[in-house]
């Protein structure tokens, strides 16, 4: 039974050991943890995302400063970028449709009655 669990446990460890961190919700420990990669660095990154937004791609990590091609080379494989800005919406007036996230309106059955609203024919609570 405790082979196990231990052989469980160091499973999960790989796992994490390989999941690859997001440049957009990256905490300076995480960033710190890739290779090559110290505090100081970390700083840069995170600042670099404070001042210029979310990354869009992870090849936008060379514009920070003190990562190199090589640097970069090295941790590419353990970098991902989820949660990248999405275009920017259409403004209205300029001719395009803009996307919403809303559903399509549901159909309400027939004789269904909305809250807070009467129906004709349902009896009067009058006397």
């Amino acid at each position: 039974m405790k082979r196990l669990v231990l052989a469980f446990a160091l499973a999960l460890c790989s796992l994490a050991a390989t999941a690859a961190v997001n440049l957009n919700t990256a905490t300076k420990d995480e960033l710190v943890a890739l290779p090559g990669i110290g505090p100081a660095k970390a700083q840069a990154i995170l600042d670099y995302r404070s001042k210029n937004g979310a990354f869009k791609s992870i090849e936008e990590l060379k514009d920070v400063k003190g990562i190199g091609a090589k640097r970069y080379e090295k941790i590419k494989s353990d970098l991902t970028v989820v949660g990248a800005p999405a275009k920017t919406a259409a403004k209205p007036g300029d001719g395009a449709s803009k996307a919403t996230d809303a559903s399509p309106p549901q159909r309400m059955a027939k004789g269904a009655v909305t809250a807070g609203a009467k129906r004709d024919d349902a009896p009067s609570a009058k006397p």
